[in-house]
Formats: C-alpha cells, sequence, structure tokens
C-alpha cells in the first residue's frame, strides 16, 4: 500500500496482495487509485469529467459455436424458432433499430452476436448462404456500412474472436472494436466443469491473439476482464498484467472494462455466489493502478446498485461504457439500465460531470490516421466536437460510406511528384552521393573466402547434408537445411560448390536480367514496419503519391528505353482509392499494352481486398482484368509470424500471405518469392521459411525465383532502436544464397541476387554461389535506397554485363517470367 501511495509501479505479486485489500485498506486503496484516474483526467484536458457512450445495443444474432456456463445471450436455432426469430435480425430490423436510437440523440450502434454461429448451426449456415454472405462477419460488415449511410451511427463492432484479415476488413466500416479478454487462466478454459470449457473461442491464447492483432491494425480496442467467474485472485492480477502488457506494446486499448459476475438463473453457474462488493471494488482500484493515470477504466452502472455506482467511481472508474434510452442490456437483460438522469445525478453526487462521448474515445477521433480509417472519418467528424467527444445537441444523419474511385488524373490522392529527377539514360539521379562498399574492401574479403582457414574435413552434420543433397535435395531434413545454413569455413566452401554445380546443371553460365523500372506510386504507409525507412506519414515533407498519368508516364518512358517489365509497389495509404491498384495497373496497360506489369505485395493484395470488400481470389481476378501480369512475393520478410511480430506492427501475418501466393498462383498469376534475413531471425528461421515456400511450389508451381534479400539496417528504426543486429555477415550471405539453391533444386530454378543490396563484388560472390539472376535494371529503386542501401538505383546493362564479366560469365536478357525477349518492330 505505501508503494501504492508513492505512485511506484506495482508488480505481479504486490498486485495479487492488493487485490485480496478489504475494510479500511480497501478504502485507502480507492483513494490511491481515484488520485491516479484524477490526474489522467487532468492530463487529458477533461477534469472531473466521467463519460459515457448513448448507444443502441443491436444483437445481430444469438447463436454462438460456445457453450459458456454463465450465458443467458446465447440462444438455439429452437429456442428462436419457438419465439419467432429468424437465426439473425434482418437488415430492416437492423436499421430500424439505429434510426429510433438516432431519433434518441444516440451516437454508437453496437453490434454484440455470437461467435461465428455457421460452424456450429446448420440453420446459421443456411440463413447466410439464401441472403448471400459468405459468413456472419461478412453480414456484420454489411450491417456497419447500412448503418453509416442510413443512420449515421457509429458502429462499434464486437463479434467475438477475428483473424487479422478480418479485423483488416471490418476497420474501415467501424472506428473501434471490443472484445472481452474475460480471463488468461488457461484452467478455466481447459478443465472439465470450469466456465468456459467446450468453448473455443474462449481459449486466452486465440483472445489475446485477437487483441494483438488489433494493435497491429491500429484499431481502437475495447477489452477487460470478467471478474469471479472462478478465476484465483493471483489469475486476476496476471490478466491485469497481460493487459497492460499489450496496451502499453500497441497503444490501441482505449478502455478497459472491469465487469462483475452476475449469476444468472438457467445456466451451470446459476448457484455460484455473485463478485461481492469489496471484491470488485478492489479489482477496480488495483485496474487503475496497474493500467495508469491514461487508461479508460470502465465499469458497467447496471450490474451494480445505484448506491454502489458512487463506490466505484471512488474506486477510479472514469466511464459508464455504453448506455441506452432504447434497447435493453441484451447479454444481462435482468439487469436495467439507469436512466440518464439518475446516473448524472449519483455522478454529480461523487463530484464529477457525467458527458457524452462517441464510441471511439476521444484521443483516437483527434490523432486520425493510423487509428481512423479514412472512410469512416466523415462519420466520426460529423459527430465529434473539438475536443473528440461526442458535440453537444448532434444527431446523426447519414452519410456516404464508400471512398470515390481514382479519376484519370488521380484527383486529390496523387499530390506530389518524387523528390527525384530521371536522366536521358532513364536512371534516377541519386543526390545523396557515392558510397563505397558496406562490408569495405570486398577484395581482401574475397581473398579470406579463398584461403580461409579451416579444419582439413568436413563437419559430419555437412557432409551429411551435402551426401544427401546430391543424391536427392527432397531428402534433406530440417537438421540436413540447418547444417547447410550454418556452414563455415571449408564447409561453406563445399556447400557453395555443390549450390554453383545445381545452378551449372539447371541454367548453364548465363547470368539473366530483366530490363525493368521500379515504380512506386505512394510513399505513404501506416503500416509501422520496424524495418522499413521508406514509409512516410501523409504530413511528412517527402511524402508523395503519383498520379495514373505520372505512372503511365513513368512506364511509357521506360518502354522507350527498352524496359519490358516495370515493378509497382507502395505504401499502404488509408486514403488511396480502393479501386487505385486496378486503375493504376489498367493505365500502364492502356499507354503501353505491351510492358509486363509485375506489381502489388501480398500486403497490398490484402489490403486492396480489405478495401474493395472482394476476396483475395475475386480481387485478384479483378486486378488481373485489369492488366496484372505477376505479383512480386515481397511482404515475405521471414516466414514465422514470432519474428513478423517483432520486424513489423500491422504487416499481415505468414497464413495471409500464403493466402494471396496461392490464390494467384492458381489464377495463372505467377510470383517471386523473397526472404529478408539478418534481422531478427536465426538459421532455423530460414529453414522455416524455405519449407513453406517448398509447400506452395509442391502445390503450385507458381514461383519463377527465390530472392534472398540481405536487411539493410542503416536508417531502419528497429535497428536504430538496438533490437536488431547490423545486417547479415558475409558468411550468412553466401550461406543463404547456396543453401536455398540446395533446398529448392528441382523446385525453383532460379535464385536471384540483389546488386542493389550487395554492390558489384558482393553480387559476384553469390553468382558463384547458386545464384543465376541479377534481377532487374530498375531504374529507379527508393525502397532499399531509403532504408540507406549504398549502391545506387540503377544499372545499365552494360554494367550489369561487367558484372557477370568479372566472373567470366556471360549475360542474357529475359522476360519476367525467363522467357525469351521477343524482338521489337
Amino acid at each position: 500500500m505505501a508503494r501504492a501511495a508513492r505512485g511506484a509501479t506495482l508488480d505481479l505479486a504486490e498486485t495479487t496482495v492488493l487485490l485480496q485489500a478489504r475494510g479500511d485498506d480497501l478504502r485507502t486503496l480507492m483513494g490511491h487509485a481515484a488520485r491516479v484516474r484524477d490526474a489522467g483526467l487532468e492530463a487529458a484536458g477533461r477534469p472531473g469529467v466521467v463519460t459515457y457512450s448513448p448507444k443502441v445495443f443491436i444483437p445481430l444474432t444469438r447463436l454462438c459455436r460456445d457453450r459458456c456456463h454463465y450465458c443467458t445471450f446465447v440462444e438455439t436455432p429452437a429456442q428462436a424458432a419457438r419465439e419467432g426469430r429468424e437465426p439473425y435480425l434482418s437488415p430492416d430490423e437492423v436499421i430500424a433499430i439505429a434510426t429510433q436510437g438516432a431519433a434518441l440523440g444516440c451516437a454508437e450502434a453496437l453490434f454484440t452476436l455470437g461467435d461465428r454461429p455457421e460452424d456450429r448451426w446448420p440453420e446459421a449456415r443456411q440463413w447466410l448462404d439464401e441472403k448471400g454472405y459468405d459468413s456472419t462477419l461478412d453480414y456484420v460488415r454489411a450491417m456497419a456500412v447500412r448503418v453509416l449511410e442510413e443512420t449515421g451511427l457509429l458502429p462499434h463492432l464486437n463479434p467475438g474472436v477475428m483473424s487479422w484479415e478480418e479485423i483488416n476488413r471490418l476497420k474501415p466500416v467501424s472506428p473501434s472494436m471490443g472484445m472481452m479478454l474475460e480471463t488468461t487462466s488457461e484452467r478455466l478454459f481447459t478443465e472439465k466443469g470450469q466456465p468456459h470449457f467446450g468453448s473455443p473461442d474462449k481459449n486466452p491464447a486465440v483472445r489475446l491473439r485477437v487483441l494483438e492483432d488489433a494493435g497491429r491494425l491500429s484499431v481502437p480496442f475495447t477489452t477487460g476482464l470478467l471478474v469471479g467467474i472462478g478465476e484465483t485472485v493471483a489469475e486476476r492480477a496476471e490478466s491485469l498484467f497481460t493487459l497492460r502488457r499489450v496496451a502499453r506494446q500497441y497503444g490501441h486499448v482505449q478502455e478497459v472494462i472491469i465487469q462483475n459476475f452476475r449469476a444468472k438463473p438457467d445456466t451451470a453457474m446459476r448457484g455460484v455466489d455473485d463478485l461481492g462488493l469489496e471484491d470488485y471494488l478492489a479489482a477496480v482500484a488495483v485496474a487503475r493502478l496497474v493500467l495508469g493515470p491514461r487508461m479508460r477504466i470502465q465499469a458497467p452502472p447496471n450490474l451494480v446498485d445505484l448506491s454502489e455506482c458512487r463506490d466505484l467511481l471512488a474506486a477510479g472508474v472514469d466511464d459508464w461504457g455504453g448506455v441506452s434510452p432504447l434497447t435493453p442490456d441484451h447479454v444481462n437483460p435482468e439487469r436495467p439500465w439507469p436512466s440518464l438522469d439518475t446516473l448524472r445525478e449519483v455522478t454529480a453526487e461523487a463530484g464529477f460531470s457525467l458527458t457524452p462521448r462517441l464510441t471511439v474515445h476521444p484521443e483516437y477521433a483527434r490523432a486520425g490516421e493510423p487509428w481512423i480509417d479514412p472512410r469512416v472519418r466523415p462519420h466520426v467528424a460529423a459527430l465529434a466536437d473539438e475536443t473528440g467527444l461526442l458535440r453537444d445537441g448532434v444527431r446523426p444523419v447519414g452519410l456516404p460510406w464508400q471512398e470515390p474511385d481514382l479519376g484519370a488524373d488521380a484527383g486529390a490522392w496523387g499530390r506530389t511528384d518524387l523528390h527525384e529527377t530521371i536522366d536521358t539514360t532513364g536512371r534516377t539521379a541519386d543526390r545523396r552521393g557515392d558510397f563505397s562498399d558496406v562490408y569495405g574492401d570486398w577484395a581482401l574479403l574475397r581473398e579470406e573466402v579463398a584461403s580461409a582457414t579451416a579444419p582439413e574435413r568436413l563437419s559430419s552434420d555437412v557432409r551429411a547434408a551435402l551426401a544427401q543433397a546430391e543424391r536427392d535435395p527432397r531428402g534433406l531434413t530440417d537438421a540436413h537445411a540447418l547444417a547447410l545454413f550454418t556452414a563455415d569455413g571449408t564447409d561453406l566452401d563445399e556447400v557453395r560448390r555443390l549450390a554453383d554445380a545445381m545452378r551449372r546443371e539447371v541454367n548453364g553460365d548465363d547470368v539473366t536480367y530483366v530490363l525493368n523500372r521500379n515504380i512506386n506510386f505512394t510513399n505513404v504507409c501506416y503500416t509501422g514496419c520496424r524495418f522499413c525507412a521508406f514509409a512516410q506519414r501523409r504530413t511528412d515533407a517527402d511524402a508523395y503519391s503519383l498520379s495514373l498519368d505520372q505512372v503511365a508516364d513513368r512506364a511509357e518512358e521506360a518502354w522507350r528505353l527498352g524496359a519490358t517489365e516495370v515493378c509497382m509497389q507502395g505504401g499502404i495509404d488509408p486514403e488511396m482509392p480502393g479501386t487505385a491498384y486496378f486503375d493504376i495497373a489498367a493505365a500502364v496497360k492502356r499507354r503501353v499494352p505491351e510492358m509486363h506489369v509485375h506489381a502489388y505485395s501480398p500486403m497490398e493484395v490484402v489490403n486492396g481486398a480489405a478495401r474493395t470488400g472482394l476476396t483475395i481470389h475475386d480481387w485478384l481476378l479483378k486486378a488481373k482484368e485489369s492488366g496484372l501480369d505477376t505479383i512480386p512475393g515481397t511482404a515475405a520478410e521471414i516466414l514465422d509470424d514470432d519474428v513478423r511480430w517483432i520486424l513489423t506492427k500491422g504487416k499481415l501475418p505468414t497464413s495471409a500471405w500464403v493466402e494471396v501466393v496461392t490464390s494467384a498462383h492458381r489464377l495463372g498469376i505467377r510470383s517471386s518469392a523473397t526472404m529478408m534475413y539478418g534481422h531478427v531471425d536465426r538459421p532455423d528461421h530460414w529453414v522455416t521459411h524455405l519449407r513453406v515456400l517448398q509447400r506452395i511450389q509442391d502445390e503450385t508451381g507458381g514461383f519463377t525465383e527465390f530472392v534472398p534479400l540481405p536487411f539493410v539496417h542503416t536508417s531502419a528504426p528497429i535497428y536504430l532502436a538496438g533490437v536488431a543486429r547490423p545486417g547479415p555477415s558475409l558468411r550468412d550471405n553466401l550461406a543463404v544464397h547456396a543453401a536455398a539453391r540446395i533446398l529448392l533444386h528441382g523446385r525453383i530454378d532460379h535464385v536471384q541476387t540483389s546488386w542493389v543490396k550487395l554492390g558489384v563484388e558482393g553480387t559476384r560472390l553469390m553468382l558463384q554461389s547458386g545464384c543465376d539472376d541479377l534481377g532487374g535494371t530498375l531504374m529507379e529503386e527508393t525502397i532499399s535506397r531509403m532504408a540507406g542501401s549504398e549502391h545506387g538505383s540503377a544499372k545499365t546493362v552494360a554494367e550489369l554485363a561487367e558484372i557477370a564479366a568479372g566472373i567470366g560469365r556471360p549475360l542474357r536478357q529475359r522476360t519476367t517470367t525467363y522467357g525469351e525477349v521477343p524482338a521489337r518492330a
């Protein structure tokens, strides 16, 4: 208690003790918590203000695949039929509720529903099929759009467990979302008889993943704990610390609800005692102390008596959550909302004023991007005052939801040109000057490689791996692969020798290249990748977005200079119209019909699908019809989510990357495959990555090449923060390129080396370690240059020929898919 009084950071043991405070100790604890709350309100610019959200409750469906032992919200299809209800509210019923709420001054439409009922109930699946919806979440999205357009209420979506992709797709239709964590107690989920046993969506690990994914996608999120369902005091403390960790890591948790268990008749837990008031107050006060002054702490005012609302305020609460003048609390229908007049009176008696807010809390409403998607920003702005709270006297009015299409000149989206000039050879004039090779004196390093002192005989694990590779590379085990990736000295020489022999067997001695141009059509990006120095906020001085005409001009210029391909990628700009990807490809094809369009990373594909409401398959099909020929297999980084979440904040998980490239391959859209290494990864992660590529190639045969990409650390935030190492070593580069050739032998014929990242001498070494391709001339390569690459942003054909000639190999131009380049008329 003394440490709490001093404002010291509490540890888990101290928190567990304080959760047991009773009597005078509890009152003292509540006083400390109240002072922390008051300091937070003062810092937020609204001292003495307790907020609530005027809302309507839209119970879209009461069906659920879970079987929580305390729930009365959920029903079976038979129960619904007996009472004359369809499995889902109809669109007319949804709009009727929202319209009445808007007339009464509500600003929030809270969508609450069971988790994925179609997975358990055939009646739910049949209803969705008959109405033309792929899933319950598809229906949620459609109804959120209708509510925005027809009533102006702001949807707050609370559909339970969602995947990263689903959260990404719902963000454009909702300024905030929510899901109670409830508890991190595995015991309550795994043990028979416990409240979450038999409920797949109540697995704490699954719910925590949803909470983290929402953070990665910058979604203002409401979560909380359900206290008194059988968890121990220690488990309660652990749950609070988990919430604190996630909130601090991503900054997206806008409020934490501390909800007390109330036993309900006709449930398995009907005989369990309600959570005692002192237990509840201690949980609220400790939550305030653990989560700090900036967190909004909510307690539902209908789950306690009115006199106890005063106690909750004394314990550090600063928000009452959603209160409806129209609809009951469908989750707790036996507990009616207090009238707003009564709640205002009780709040005033405690020394506070009661003020309405939006479903999204003021800090996020004011901040805008990346928290608020541009498509719902006008709806938020229509209801928010200058502080981000609900504007006094405003009544919601429906507003169009869809973004404007990208016009012929890109309208307001394409605003500024690149801060670069193109000289008459088509090369980007790099204003940063000349740089030496990042590895220093390559000639000395090559001598070291040639004369490295090493054991006279190969190590047994490398010898075994090489023997298996020569017999049958497909039979290489993970242990074999790890031996190849970690080889050094003489071992590495032999790995390189075999890799180069395999290269010669498949491709001969030709070194190939594609004459192409990179067009990075925007550098505005809000995904928050920690390795990227390319991305800019819209307000940054170096931010740009090219118009359709500017993109087409660059493609036409490249064609005149002999290019056969444009490689087009850009940042994930939330203001970019949903049709932009299609329109950009079509603009190039209209201007230069024979140009090969190699465009859109899997991250861009997922973003485009989310923004247009199409499936990945349908989006890719539309892109192909618009002129897309192949896609770059970038955004792969390392195909291991443990590594990906360190590197990125909002980028897609491995499963989504796999879905995009396999869907593309099935549509005849081939792709490259990349791996960025040398940051926070290990050789075992490289093995995992290549295993994923092997499985995809065995299934689709769609990869044209594998491109290892050494991490360029110079300006990368993750390196500057001291998290990542300064890129791969020379040994790493040689081992990755050589081992990749061996592990992909018979599957992916071409292994490319990046002259942008490795320089001339580094590229030559990789060409002697199993690589056969130099990639493109580029003419314009912004991403690596912004990251600190020191090897220029373009190469002429003569310069590429010099690279190959330096190791006695001929140079040959190819198409994007490694065909012969047709002669031009």
